[in-house]
């Protein structure tokens, strides 16, 4: 299959907002480059070269590079169009075959150690003998590699929060990363929900590379914003732990289906939240009947921990 490689380049200090504008436009799949890694491949393939001209290594310099794929066709093309005229930073293209693709995106992704337990670790790698806790994943055409920071923030939230035996519902799950991180750390069981139909055959490949089987999780297509949906899809049930990494408006709407689904002493853990938007989702929620237990900050990221007010 061909696929439209989308890239912008940005100075590193306009990264953030790059990134918030493709959120609000549903782009979340999305590979960042930088100028550690453009050394980092300069240092790993030295063998290959033994001059890099100046100018190359300057027009890295305080440079980042976001990258992500259509697929080539009339829609890939048509999306292209709306995405061109709807950012404020010139996108370029070019079209690629798919292992072409694989290759350019895998040779970024490098083991993350995360909080003070997990290390995220790509699938095809391997690494030495560690104290932490090994999170094998392969994410596919589907966000949550652990390296954005809204993901870090979750997962070092989930390390403290997480309890044996806890129920953990993971909406916008993505990849699986929040679940399996959770069901690692101990937790009884995961519901994985996400809008993307790719998404539960992704989170159950990832969840049997953490040796993890469906009596642990279950992963379901569906929209709980929908006229009953999140009922729908848990049956009612309540939830020790509520995940959501996902962006600002869905968690304000989120807000109206949290509390019937959380449990009386269970936390409601969210992020994706761009700066200058925190203080509505906050006000949405606590309007819920949420209160704010936990406030946190990676650049220009926020998250949250709620609990049910008393």
């Amino acid at each position: 299959m061909a696929w439209l490689e989308l890239i912008i380049d940005t100075a590193d200090h306009n990264l953030d907002l790059v990134i918030a504008q493709l959120d609000e436009l549903g782009v979340t799949d999305i590979v960042i480059e930088d100028e550690a890694d453009f050394t980092a491949f300069l240092e790993e393939n030295r063998a290959c070269w033994d001059y890099v001209d100046d100018a190359l290594l300057a027009a890295m310099k305080g440079r980042s590079r976001v990258i992500f794929y259509l697929e080539s066709n009339e829609a890939g093309r048509t999306r292209l169009s709306e995405l061109q005229s709807a950012l404020s930073t010139p996108v370029t293209s070019r079209e690629i075959e798919e292992e072409d693709w694989a290759h350019n995106w895998k040779k970024y992704y490098r083991p993350i150690p995360v909080g003070t337990r997990l290390i995220v670790v790509p699938a095809w790698e391997d690494i030495e003998a560690t104290d932490r806790i090994p999170l094998r994943l392969d994410p596919g055409l589907i966000f949550g590699t652990g390296a954005h920071p809204t993901t870090k923030m979750c997962l070092e939230i989930v390390e403290r929060l997480t309890a044996p035996g806890q129920r953990v519902l993971d909406l916008g799950a993505g990849s699986g990363i929040l679940s399996i991180a959770s069901l690692l750390l101990g937790a009884g069981h995961s519901l994985a929900c996400d809008i993307d139909p790719k998404a539960p055959d992704v989170v159950l490949r990832n969840a049997a590379l953490n040796g993890l089987g469906a009596d642990k999780l279950t992963a379901v297509h569906g929209d709980v914003l929908a006229s009953g949906g999140i009922f729908a899809l848990t049956g009612g049930d309540q939830y020790d732990l509520i995940l959501a990494n996902i962006v600002a408006d869905v968690l304000i709407c989120l807000a109206d289906v949290i509390v019937p689904s959380l449990a009386s002493a269970g936390r409601f853990v969210c992020s994706g939240i761009i700066d200058g938007r925190e203080l509505e989702v906050e006000r949405a929620l606590t309007a819920r009947g949420l209160q704010i237990m936990e406030r946190h900050q990676d650049g220009d990221w926020h998250s949250l921990v709620c609990a049910r007010c008393s």
